[in-house]
């Protein structure tokens, strides 16, 4: 098979680490997940073995294989490929982009996981070039990427989406980051999971499910999480004007049971205000498609351009 126009991308988690070869068409040809490494030596050897196990079921070989992109958590340097602070991988500082493409004999783009997430949902859902989404990632923690006409939008020091940190309630839970009340703890996995502290491996379906059989507290914290998701989308809406918001992580996987919640929200705010009606935020809101999106993002980001 030839590796003309063939790029590969990765998606490097805390638990798995993820790999496509998508072809010249935008189709995936080979696909591998495998466990991550813990620390920087071995977070770069489950990347290696990635690419290989993806381009093996692809029926390619690494030599001459396009581009390589790679999506991690973390703090970014996109224009070195610099990783730092990716603390549940075990790494503090890890030249990754530099040390794969020594590994690998071609040049690696590395960006953070959620911005090659939103260039992935950018492609699943098969937009115009013109345009642009807000890509809400609903997992352990809360933020959002941004793909404006076609392009990745990092912002002046790559902090644009980190909407985690805006406060909406300054009576609300403490979070992580020293603050009350902010988006990420009253809508995001980790921040469920420490306002209900009872244990289960599923806090946010515990929370719902408690919510649902009348319990107090419980209902409380499902009235932040689905007034946090809402203002995230309003957020996103107001400050970019996004044609789409799309909800992805794991926190999607709530399907209806999320939507409707969030849906409601918006419900009780239109009927107080004809501007947020005309907003139609539930119209631009929509779920993740069934795909490796930040794996496919990843390899989009080792092209010359998001946009195929």
């Amino acid at each position: 098979m030839s590796t003309r126009g063939m790029m590969v991308g990765v998606d490097i988690g805390g638990t798995k680490t993820e790999a496509v070869v998508v072809d010249h068409t935008g189709a995936i040809a080979g696909r591998t997940r495998l466990a991550t490494g813990y620390g920087a030596v071995a977070v770069v050897d489950s990347a290696v073995a990635a690419i290989e196990g993806a381009a093996s079921a692809a029926g390619v070989g690494l030599p001459g294989l396009g581009t390589i992109g790679i999506g991690i958590p973390g703090t970014v340097d996109a224009a070195t490929g610099l990783v730092t602070h990716a603390m549940n991988l075990g790494v503090e500082r890890l030249e990754l982009g530099s040390l794969l493409s020594q590994r690998l004999g071609t040049p690696v783009r590395v960006e953070n996981d959620v911005n090659a997430a939103a260039i992935g949902a950018f492609h699943a859902l098969d937009q115009p070039g013109s345009a642009s989404i807000g890509y809400l990632n609903l997992g352990t923690g809360l933020a959002a990427g941004l793909v404006l006409r076609g392009e990745l939008w990092r912002g002046a020091r790559g902090a644009a989406g980190e909407i985690g940190h805006v406060l909406v309630d300054p009576n609300g839970p403490l979070d992580l980051d020293g603050q009350r009340g902010g988006l990420e703890v009253v809508a995001s996995g980790s921040g469920i999971a420490r306002q209900w502290a009872t244990g289960e491996d599923n806090p946010v379906t515990a929370v719902l499910d408690a919510a649902s059989a009348g319990d107090e507290r419980a209902i409380e914290i499902r009235r932040r999480l689905f007034e946090g998701v809402a203002s995230s989308v309003r957020i996103l809406v107001l400050t970019v004007d996004v044609d789409l918001v799309v909800i992805g992580g794991g926190l999607s996987q709530l399907g209806p049971r999320l939507l409707d919640g969030v849906t409601d929200v918006f419900a009780e705010w239109e009927a107080k205000s004809p501007f947020i009606a005309s907003l139609e935020l539930g119209a631009r809101l929509v779920l993740v498609p069934e795909a490796p999106i930040a794996a496919l993002g990843a390899a989009y980001l080792g092209s010359a351009a998001v946009v195929a």
